[in-house]
Parts: structure tokens; sequence; C-alpha cells
């Protein structure tokens, strides 16, 4: 027997035969492409070796490269699979000549039966029924003559053809030259080889094969039949054995006529003979002979027992006799083909990565992916067989149902539905189906499909991906979730249920299914079936319809489109949202494309739903989410409002009033007195540059009260790292910045204000150019606010401030008596943005009876250190403990506070947040009020062990890191060409981490960062598990300070120094660290390996220690390749952290830690004398508001329109030119705005007489792009 086999194929059948080569405990050798390179089958192999690029043509195909493999591996055998060179005859050869054995057919038996011509005469020789047909074609013309003679319909086939590839169904004699020529293509380039010939075509065709298997030794034996005739495309989709209806003595026959062909060449090793039967007639005809192991093989040996590989690589062995077989089946057993394809678009493949897959675990499951996997264009869409088995086939149907109903895929197009579809009709039920039943089963789902995308559409829910932030995961979620959630509360949807979040410019969509929806926030120019469509209200769409969502020209910057029943979104880390950065969620992880499908969940469609304008019943309202009662419970659904109340739609503007809470930063401590005074008092103006991670805005440079920050940074608004709360203001460097659903949940940058929960959706609305400012409230106004707010969707009702100032009497508490929310008429009711109607809150505080941003404080004591507790809006507070310096005792502390709350499970806490000194506690303030949450806290003071005795696990994790790698180097020549051509960290960031540490050479540098061991004191510095740490040996800590401004991209697992700590960036993105080089995945969305494992995405835990060792920058890639499919473990030490004998170490070092110290301060003043003297340390980034445009004063000819940018930006690339035909939403320039790519569209048909713009210049909003003259 042999010790190695190589398989010269991929995916599922490679994994197949992987399989029983385990099992034999026989070592696999598996080939794969560039595009396979994460398939299973490479995973599972002992060995795997690349063998060329993606096309099969230059890789799976070239026998010279598989032979190659084979020498330099040992193996001494190869097995082909199916496809591919499974059926190549000089290929078997080649494998003889080189002293391998082929594990198949002899090469004479593959040519004599694999062109499919022998094989007719093979057939007629043993007399077998055959269908009338010819012998190889010449020409189109002489197919022309002879299928006349046989007359049409006809079958256009290649003789080297096989899995319905080099098949044509010709109807008439016009379609017959066309279909020629594409046989013969796909002949060529799928089969090395070419012939044509033509037969009958059956109308009530079934397809039935038969298995068959040769000894070599003179015995054929038929191990039974299989059903194959649902197809698609002429491809097989289901398999069954036994056929159904068929009668036992044209069962026999059919066995009988396959035994005989087998024997008539001395066939050996697997096989199989196709017919087709006439159902209409009995009779059945020879079709072709198969020479290699078929898709469907697993039915028969469900049914027989036998294992069908190991039976084939014992024959290629000579250790198969067949002399004695008695052929036995028993039960019955189905097999289907999920294809990454569209059946709603004739079966068009689909590709992209697949973000969610289960199967059930009761079937028989033959596959190649895994969650995570690429789905590439280069090959068969099959991505998996399902198959069952029952004691007959009634039980196999009931089994596949159930088992098609456990199986789930997302992230691209998949034939699953229509599967289930197949096996709950009636005529596969009854076993009544021929080759064409799928042409009268026309595919039903419920899925909508994108034509295009739009600016930036993506999936979100409410309320986000909570739970997660302190390992860097923002919530993402609806950016506007007032209108979003008013969506679904119109529609009765639950309030979590996923819709659509769009910016600026809609999608266009066409809906496969009946529909109910809603559209809400900022108006478009909507249309269904180019009729307006209104918003704030549902619309019934019907199959084959076309939403065209439009732009908002307008005020407000996102609209929101909800579906009665949700979206079918699979959840990641518990929500359906999109975080684009992270490239997880939604669909695909990413913005809506043309050709994505999104799906409806199943359960509501055809349910019904109030529409505006009809009297039809209505969806029951959804639950409540709040602690509110309404004065009576309905035992029945309320009905539904067609549309809310106009006081219930907030009013969108360009001059917004957001209303804050002051804090967590403030003055004297990091700002002056008049820093806060600006802050509430300014106007400022959103920059073009903003997104869902954060609004940039435009406005006065604080003084601040501080020269630096110290230890953090060189600039005063730097701080040693903490959480942050999602809508604060986040100065980072001079400028401020709203956070947003997706920004970054760890920072070391000062936030003087929060906005609170009542105004966080205006964030959503803010567009480039609109005027803000920050009016500051107390936390009672901000308390009745979100009352306000939550009652008045919960009932679709505006709520009245009298009825809703009781319930800050009870807030978190269940009422003993339901609370009378009284229903306001419109007259009565608010008319803005939820103020009060007629009684209007307390006058807010002005700036200077802010009072602090501090709740409450306890001195430091001689075993514990003082703490801060600093208020960050209203769902947020920020524990501090100690001064502002880099203490591991106050992180340890930060510690034993998260783990007293751990343990003592308090309601209402949402995330647990820890910083360098901090602990952020994100709460439901509806649940755990303010006042509470400090009491607990406060006592948990009093229970906190003392840290001097603290231990915890910490793990020595060694990556490796490419110094000065290329990708960082390319970030900072970006920098520099795009953001700061001169700022002192470039060219180099390594020099100048030299210079500001008073280092002799760039290799001091090096050896220190490599000497480090760096302590993980935070994770989600910048996204997605990366860590925030410190070097445990003081002297090697290298400080430095952070860019101003921050990079706009910065490479995937970049590693950098920012103040006092090293970061490890969890993915692209913006930064501010100093770069030393770059390292392998801190994040791996999808798969669990060896060192992601335990269900966490996340590498690093909480006090690993992170130590370096070099590699090249090639060595880099290979690792960073192979670590997210657990092909490069890392090296990983268990030990433990003691605070105890940190302490001894620091004072038994004591001097030489000073001296270093000491020495790194004086360099790091003498930088910032640098740039006194240069002016870099008053550097303030320009204001980059673009001017408006000279030419909108030119006047616009007659008869011509002008073309507008709705946003401002810079032009990034001109489509069209003078004189150029548009057509209708034809895009005319691409502006650079918000971080995307906004095309700015002609909004009827007609000529282009005038550009007025330049590529890589600024435009405003407003500006004329482009003149159009509409078509006549």
């Amino acid at each position: 027997m042999f010790s190695k086999v190589l398989i010269a194929n991929r995916a599922t059948i490679a994994c197949r035969i992987e399989r029983t080569l385990r099992r034999m405990n026989i070592k696999s050798v598996a080939v794969y492409s560039e595009a396979d390179s994460g398939s299973l089958h490479v995973d599972q192999a002992d060995e795997a070796v690349l063998i060329g690029p993606p096309p099969a043509a230059q890789s799976y195909l070239v026998a010279e490269k598989i032979l190659e493999v084979a020498r330099q591996t040992g193996a001494q055998a190869i097995h082909p699979g199916y496809g591919f060179l499974s059926e190549n005859a000089a290929f078997a050869e080649a494998c003889a000549a080189a002293g391998i054995v082929f594990i198949g057919p002899k090469p004479e038996q593959m040519r004599r039966f694999g062109l499919k011509h022998t094989a007719r005469e093979i057939a007629q020789a043993q007399n077998v029924p055959l269908l009338p047909g010819t012998g190889l074609l010449s020409s189109a013309d002489e197919a022309l003559r002879e299928a006349t003679r046989i007359g049409f319909p006809v079958m256009l086939k290649s003789t080297a053809g096989g899995g319905g590839i080099g098949m044509s169904l010709i109807w008439k004699p016009e379609d017959l030259a066309a279909a020629f020529a594409t046989v013969d293509r796909l002949s060529r380039s799928n089969f090395k080889d070419s012939g044509i010939y033509l037969e009958k075509y059956v109308e009530r065709a079934r397809h039935i094969e038969v298995q068959i298997f040769g000894d070599g030794k003179g015995h054929v034996v038929a191990l039974g039949e299989r059903e194959c005739s649902i197809q698609r495309r002429n491809q097989k989709i289901i398999e069954e054995t036994p056929a159904p209806n068929l009668p036992e003595d044209t069962r026999s026959r059919l066995l009988d006529c396959a035994e005989r062909l087998g024997r008539a060449v001395g066939y050996e090793s697997a096989g199989t003979v196709e017919f087709v039967y006439d159902d209409a007639t009995n009779e059945f005809y020879f079709l072709e002979v198969n020479t290699r192991l078929q898709v469907e093989h697993g039915v028969t040996e469900e049914v027989t027992g036998i294992d069908l590989v190991e039976w084939m690589i014992k024959q290629a062995a000579g250790e198969l006799d067949l002399s004695h077989f008695k052929r036995a089946a028993s039960g019955a057993s189905i097999q289907v083909r999920l294809y990454s394809e569209d059946p709603g678009k004739n079966f068009q493949p689909s590709t992209g990565t697949l973000t969610k897959m289960t199967f059930p675990r009761d079937a028989r499951i033959e596959t190649w992916i895994a969650r995570g996997s690429e789905i590439s264009p280069f090959y068969d869409p099959m991505i998996a067989k399902i198959i069952v088995r029952g004691a007959d086939r009634a039980e196999a149907l009931t089994r596949l149902q159930q088992a098609l109903a456990d199986t789930h895929v997302s992230g691209l197009e998949t034939n699953l539905l229509y599967l289930r579809q197949i096996a709950a009709s009636e005529g596969f039920r009854i076993g009544k189906v021929t080759t064409r039943f799928l042409e009268k089963l026309p595919y039903v789902a419920p899925t909508i499909s994108v034509l295009d995308g739009g600016t930036q559409t993506t999936v979100q829910d409410y309320p986000g991906r909570l739970g997660h932030w302190d390992v860097g995961v923002p919530p993402s979620g609806p950016m506007d979730a007032l209108a979003f959630r008013l969506g679904n509360r119109l529609l009765g949807n639950p309030p979590s249920a996923a819709g659509l979040e769009i910016t600026l410019t809609g999608p266009t969509l066409v809906f496969n299914t009946d529909a109910v929806i809603a559209l809400t926030g900022a108006t478009t120019n909507a249309t269904l079936d180019d009729q307006p469509l209104a918003f704030w209200q549902t619309h019934a769409v019907k199959r084959g319809q076309t939403l065209r969502v439009g732009t908002a020209s307008g005020a407000g910057m996102r609209a929101y489109l909800t579906v009665a029943g949700g979206f079918d979104i699979p959840d990641y880390l518990g929500s359906k949202s999109t975080f684009t950065l992270g490239q997880f969620g939604g669909h695909a992880g990413r913005a809506l494309r043309a050709g994505d499908v999104l799906r409806i969940n199943e359960a509501v469609v055809g349910s019904s739903y109030l529409v505006s304008g009809e009297n039809t019943s209505h969806a029951p309202a959804s639950a409540p989410i709040t602690n509110y009662q309404l004065p009576t419970t309905p035992s029945h659904p309320s009905p539904l409002r067609e549309t809310p109340p106009t006081a219930l739609i907030p009013t969108y503007t360009r001059d917004w009033e957001i209303k804050v809470l002051y804090g967590p930063h403030g003055a004297p401590d990091f700002f002056q007195p008049d820093d806060i005074a600006d802050l509430f008092s300014s106007t400022y103006e959103v920059h073009f540059n903003s997104a869902r991670t954060g609004v940039r805005l435009i406005g006065p440079k604080p003084r601040w009260a501080r020269k630096d920050g110290g230890e953090a940074g060189l600039h005063p608004s730097n701080i040693h790292d903490n959480a942050y709360a999602i809508g604060t203001i986040d100065f980072t460097g001079d400028m401020p910045i709203i956070l947003g659903p997706d920004g970054p949940s760890l920072g070391g940058f000062v936030c003087p204000a929060t906005i609170i929960a009542a105004d966080l959706w205006k964030i959503g609305q803010l567009k480039p150019g609109d005027k803000v400012r920050f009016r500051p409230v107390d936390a009672s106004a901000a308390r009745r606010l979100e009352s306000i707010q939550e009652a008045s969707i919960e009932t679709l009702t505006p709520i009245a401030a009298g009825v809703v100032g009781s319930l800050d009497l009870v807030v978190g508490e269940k009422p003993s008596q339901p609370s009378p929310l009284r229903k306001t008429t419109p007259a009565s009711a608010p008319t803005t943005n939820y103020q009060l109607p007629t009684t209007p809150p307390p006058t807010p505080p002005s700036p200077a009876d802010l009072g602090s941003p501090i709740l409450h404080t306890i001195p430091a004591r001689a075993s514990t250190p003082a703490v801060t507790y600093r208020r960050s809006g209203d769902k947020y507070l920020l524990v501090e403990y100690g001064p502002l310096v880099l203490d591991l005792n106050l992180r340890f502390r930060v510690h034993a506070l998260m783990q007293w709350l751990a343990e003592n499970h308090t309601p209402g806490l949402l995330d647990l947040t820890p910083g360098i000194r901090s602990l952020q506690i994100h709460y439901e303030s509806r649940i755990l009020p303010i006042e509470r949450l400090l009491e607990t806290l406060i006592e948990a003071e009093k229970h906190l062990p003392g840290v001097e005795d603290m231990e915890v696990p910490t793990r020595i994790v060694h990556l490796p890191l490419s110094w000065e790698d290329e990708s960082t180097l390319l970030a900072i020549r970006k920098y520099m060409q795009t953001v700061r051509k001169d700022a002192p960290w470039c060219p180099s960031n390594i020099e100048f981490i030299r210079r500001i540490n008073g280092l002799e050479s760039i290799d001091d540098v090096k050896r220190i960062a490599f000497d480090a061991s760096y302590l993980v004191l935070g994770l989600g510095d910048v996204y997605l598990g990366a860590p925030v740490a410190t070097p445990v040996d003081p002297r090697h800590r290298l400080v430095t300070t952070k860019y101003n401004p921050a990079r706009t991209w910065t490479p995937e697992n970049a590693v950098g120094i920012g103040g006092a700590y090293l970061c490890i960036y969890g993915m692209e993105g913006p930064g501010g660290y100093q770069f030393i080089g770059r390292t392998v995945q801190m994040w791996n969305r999808w798969r669990q390996t060896a060192d992601f494992k335990d269900g966490k995405p996340w590498l690093l835990r909480f006090f690993d220690q992170i130590r370096f060792y070099e590699c090249s920058p090639k060595e880099l890639l290979k690792f960073r390749e192979d670590f997210p499919l657990g092909r490069f473990k890392l090296r990983i030490e268990q030990e433990t952290f003691r605070l105890r004998d940190y302490q001894k170490f620091l004072a038994d070092n004591a001097a030489s830690i000073a001296a270093f110290k000491a020495r790194q301060q004086q360099s790091f003043e003498e930088e910032r004398h640098r740039w006194e003297v240069s002016g870099q340390l008053n550097f303030s980034a320009e204001n980059e508001s673009a001017a408006s445009s000279a030419t909108d004063t030119v006047a616009i000819p007659e008869g011509c329109k002008a073309i507008t940018a709705q946003v401002p930006g810079n032009v990034w690339k001109i489509t069209t030119a003078v004189g150029d035909t548009i057509t209708r939403d034809q895009p005319i320039v691409i502006l650079e705005s918000m971080k995307m790519e906004i095309s700015v569209l002609s909004t009827e048909p007609g000529e282009i007489v005038e550009i007025r713009c330049a590529e890589g210049k600024p435009v405003n909003a407003g500006d004329i792009i482009a003149i159009l003259r509409p078509q006549s």
C-alpha cells in the first residue's frame, strides 16, 4: 500500500479524498492555486504546495507542475478526483512514465470511453440502446445538416465534456452556429480536447446513471443507479439513490447494460455509465461513460456502506478483489449541491466572502469552505454537498428538508433557498421529475437585488454591537438612531430589526418579492417605478418594482430604509450592524454594491402590514423597550399609524443646536475657563472629512491649561489612554471631533463635553458645511428629554412635558401603577426636535455656572489612591485613579474595580472599558441612575483588595516584527504628500524617536524596542484588540508625541509608539503613533485557530507581555498570509505577573531608572524648544473648508441647467468631457468627501456644455461643477 498520495484537485473532492487517506494512515499532499490558499483542502492535508496563479490552465491543468510536486514530496500515487485531469489519458501516461501510480482507469479505457463517439461504438457492439446521433462534426455547417436529419431539438456535446460543461440544447436551426462556437471554446479551455457531436433530445427525459467499479482483474460490478434529473444549465443539483418510480425490470436492465460496457474494455477503478430514460415510454438510451469518480458518489456510499475512494486506492495498489462481491443496498440517500450562485439571475455565479456558514450535524457534509472563505470566480461554484440517508425515500426527504432548514450561508448569494423550494415541491416529493423540471418551478425568493449601492449604504440595527468596547469593537448601529427606530416602529418591527442606512445618495433596488417599506431620515428624491415616494410613511412594494432612493439635496445627511420584518442578516458579535472599517457585520462586512442581494426575513413574507392609504390588517406593535407602561394593555394588537404625527418627525437644518453635558475633562485641569466658554458660545463648521467614525469640526483653537501631556505626549491634548464615550467631543490636538458610532473605544485625547442621548441622533445628519453650536444642559434636563423621546417612539405619539416629568421619580424602577402617558393632539404637540410643547425646560446653565464635570472624589489614603468620578454624557462615567502619571499600581487598581463589578452584578451595566489609570462604565441610565451607580462605586472602594499583593496571569507573546517595514514608510510618504510635509517626525519616525529620547543612534532605538517586554494595559487603542502597552522596565519606555494632525492612512498591524505607549493597529485607518515596524494580525475576523480561541476573534488579553523578534518583510508577508488560517503559530508562554515582585524590581533599579528618565526629560524639553523656535509648537491644521468657486458667478447659458456639488470636498475625478452625451444618473464628477467617494450625477439626459471644476481642487456644497443642456 502507498505511504503518500498526492491529490491533483481542489476544494470539496480534495477534502473528501484526504478524509479517506487519514483513515487509511496514508499521508496526503495537496496542491493549490493562489486563489485557493484559504481552502480547507490545504489545511487538512499533511503537506500542501502552491502550484500557480488562479486560472486552472496555469495551475490545476498543468501536468508538469503536479508531477514535479509529486517527485519533490515523494508521493507514490496521484488521485485526480473529478474534473481537471481526471479523464486525461495523457496525464495518466505521464504519471506512469514518472513511476507514479495514477489512481483511476487505464489510459486506453479513458480514451475509448472518454471520447463519447467511440463510447457509442462500444455501446452499440454490446447491444446497449443508443439515442439517434452523429459521429464527430467538422464544422457548424455539418452540424446543421445532421441536426436537420435527426430532427430538432438536439443536444450538442463536446466529446471530452463532463459536469454539464460543453453541452448545449438546440431548439431551432438558427441557434446552432452560435452554440457550436460556444461548446467548442468551452471544450478547449476546460478539457484540452475538442470534438463535437449531436444527439437526439428526449423531451420527457430523466437522467439516470449507474455506478460501476472494476478491480482490474476481470471483475466489473454495478453498485446501483442514481437519479440525476434535477438540473440547471445541464448541470446536476440534486441526486438520489435509488431512482424513484423506476420499474424493477428496468433497473435490472440498466445495471446489466452498465456491467456489460465495463467488462467490454476490462474496466478498472470507478466509473459511471449515464443513460437517458424516457419517462413516457419506459425506454432508456446510453449517453456516455465518465471514467472517474462522480460528484454524487456519496449517495451510493450511503446505501452500500462502501468507501469508493478507498476502493480506488486499493485497486490502484493491486489490493482489491471483487470476485466474491455481492451487490447489496439498503435505504435511500439524497444529495444536494450548494452552489454560490443566484438563481434569481439565471444562476449567475456569486463571489465574495462567506460571513456565515452553518451546516446540520446529522447530515453528511462535503465542503471546502469555512467562515471567512473567499469564493473566487475561477472555478466551479459548488461550495458544499449535503447528503442525507433514510430507511426509505420518505424518511430521507424529511431529513433533507430539515437539513436544508438548518443550513445557513451568508455573505454572498447561494442556491440554498431554491434547494429548499425544490425539496418542498410536490413533483419532487412524489418523485415525478424530468430534466426540465426546474423550467416549470420558478424561483421565488424574499430578496431585493441591488442595482446600485449608492454612496455608502450599509445594514445597521439598534442598539448595535454592545459589550465589546473593552476590546475595541465600536457599537456601530444607525448614526441617526431616532429616524431608524421610528421607521421600524411604523412597520411594527421589533426594535432590533435590521435596516439600511443611506448616506447622501441612496441605492437603486429591485424587489423580487412583495414587501412593505418605510423611508425616514433626510428626505431624498426617492421614486418607486419613477413615481415620487413620500418619506415618513409606509408603502407597499410589489414584486418587480424598482426603488431609487435618490439624493439628500437639502438639510440632513442620512436616510433610512426599513422593511417589514427586517433584513435577514447574520449576527457578528451579537449585532447585524456593519462596521466597514473592521470589515464585519451587515452584508459581507461592507457597504452595498451593485450585484448584491439582500434577504428579507422569510417569516414575514406574505404577512399584512398597515400601508398608507390601505385598509389592511397590521402587524403587532413592537414590544416595549423602556420601563414605561401604557394606561391600558390591550389583549390584541393596537392599530399602527399610517404616518406618525407631524410633531414626531424631526426637523433637519443646516444650523444645528446640540445639547451636551460638560465633561469628562474640563477647566482648570486641562482647559482654561475661556476655552470652555468658547466651546459653548462658538459656532463650529462641519469639515468635509467627516464620517461615521467622527465628525470633524472647524472652530477656535483652545488656549490649554497645560504646556504638554507629560508621559502621554508633547501636545497638551494628550492624556494617558482612556475609553471614549459615543458622542463625546474629542480634541485630537487642536481640532475637535465628535466621535461617532464607529469611533475608537480607547485613546489619549481630552474630551470637554459629551452629547446627551436625546440629541445623539443629530450627529448622523450633520452635513459638511453645516453650522453647529453646543448647548450645555444639566443632568435632569438630559434625563427628561430622553424620557420624552423614548415614550414618543414607544407610543408613536408626542408626549407632553407634564406627563413625563413624573417619570423622573421612578427612572430605573418599575412603577407600582401604570404611568398615565397622555396622548397629545398634533395641535398641542411639539413641533421641532422634541422641545417641550408648552412648558419649556429650565434655562440651561451658562458657562460660568457649569460647575465641574467631576461628580465626586475620594481623597488618597496611605494604601489607596485618590478616586475621581467624571461625567461623560448621560450614559458613561469615567472613574480615574491617582495623579496623571503612568503607574502600574493604578492600572491594577482599575483591574480590581473591574473584577469587583463583574462579580457583583449590577443591572444596567453595559460595558466596562479599562484605560491606563481609568475605567469607563457604560450604563443604561433608565435602569441604573447615575446616583445609584455612584453609590455602588463608592461602596466598591471599601471592598477592593490592596494592590500590593495582586497578581495576574500573563502570557509572554512573541511576535515577529518587520523593522521599518515598507508599508509604514509608504504611510509616512503619503502623510508628507497630503497632510504635513515638514512635520518634525518626518521623514523618519525612528530618527524622531531617537532625538526626542536622547539616544545616540537609531540602533539604540532598535535595541530597546527588541529588548523590551510590553505589558498590555488596554485593548482597542485604535480598534479591534489593538493593544496599548508599555514596557515593564521603565528604561525601555521610549516617549514620543503623536502626529498632529493625525495620518489619514495607517497600514493594518503597523507598530507605533505614542507617549510612553506602544500600539499595534488592529486595522487600516487613521493614526498618530510613531512607526517602528509592522507585525501579524491582532484580530481574526472569521476563524478560530490555536492562537485565536475561546470564541474570541482578538489575540491578546489584558496583562499579556509582547516581545518582538525581527523578521524580514518577505517573511512577514508569509506569516500574515498563514496566521489567520492557523498555519503559523506564535510562541506563547504562560507566566504570572506579581506586583510585589515588580515593585522590588523598581526599587532595586531606582538609580538607573531615574537617570534614564532625567536624560529623556532633558531631550524632551530640547525638542520642545526646537519646536518653539521653528514655530512647530503652534502648528494648526489649515482651515480646509473650500473657498467658493469664482466660476459660480458666470452666467448659465440659455436653455441649460447647472449641475451642482451636493457636498463640499475635493474633486477626485472628472468622468465626462465637454460635448459628451450623458444619461440620467450618469456620474459627471467624483468628489472625495467624508472619507468617501461621492459621485455627482446627472439629473436628466443631455449634453455637457461646460465643466466648471478641476481635478484636485476643492468645491463647496452648491458650487456649479458642470453645465448641462437637457435633451429636447
